[in-house]
């Protein structure tokens, strides 16, 4: 029995998210579907992240234990010759029978694009939030600062989700233009459900005028999701890489 660890880069548009859900087609099946055939036995992934409907990533990880003798370092080449092609293993490797992805110190980086325009940009849709409004960077980068480090970030979890504890830390938190792209970049040791989008929901209020940079202490000091801005679309997120510390 050997554990492999595998770097998986997907286009959420179409899945319903990476958990297995009843109704519908998700990565995580995808990838128990296509090892359990290549392999010759039952698999069942473990992931890092359970990004959601309509999210994307870069650098996702997952982990399976195999009784297959086939060099861990190959299975991404087999593996990404069965799965659909919104779907690619970037790596593949062996780790310690013990090695978790949840249960190690990591760091996780999300970006949140924004396209500005006059029109929406077909090419953009699947992987930016469209806005025509006018956006003051300078005062979304001022209400970004708000947020990191560690704090409790109640008032950016979305209703009902089941936590211990809504204490996280924000490493960095950086608001980058890129022409007419705007790109909300996040990295943090753990995130609640929907906390990125929510954050990008929020700055973008700061952007449009309809709150204060100054305002972000009082949400996270309500702690609670009616203090917050909306949670903006998942389109526009993608998991960019996980660091191992």
């Amino acid at each position: 029995m050997k554990r492999v660890r595998l770097i998986v880069a997907y286009d959420g548009t179409n899945y319903h998210g990476w958990q297995i859900q009843d109704n519908g087609i998700t990565i995580e099946s995808e990838l128990n579907r296509c090892l359990s055939a290549l392999l010759g036995e039952e698999i069942q992934v473990i992931g890092a992240s359970r990004t959601d409907s309509g999210v994307h990533a870069l650098g996702n990880v997952a982990v399976f234990d195999t009784e297959s003798r086939m060099p861990a370092e190959k299975i991404s080449y087999a593996l990404n010759q069965r799965l659909p092609e919104d779907i690619r293993i970037q790596k593949s490797e062996e780790v310690s029978a013990d090695w978790h992805p949840r249960y190690c110190d990591s760091r996780k980086t999300y970006e949140y694009r924004i396209y500005r325009g006059e029109f929406p940009m077909p090419v953009k849709r699947l992987y930016s939030y469209f806005t025509y409004r006018p956006l003051d960077v300078d005062k979304m980068r001022e209400a970004a600062a708000y947020l990191v480090g560690e704090h409790d970030f109640k008032s950016f979890c979305q209703t009902g989700a089941q936590v211990e504890s809504t204490v996280r830390t924000i490493h960095s938190l950086e608001v980058e233009e890129q022409g007419a792209d705007l790109i909300i970049r996040v990295c943090g040791s753990g995130f609640l459900y929907n906390m990125v989008r929510i954050i990008a929901g929020t700055l973008l209020e700061a952007g449009q005028g309809k709150r204060t940079p100054q305002s972000m202490a009082d949400v996270l000091a309500a702690k609670n999701r009616s203090a917050a801005g909306p949670t903006a679309p998942a389109c526009g997120l993608t998991l960019i890489k996980y660091e191992f510390l």
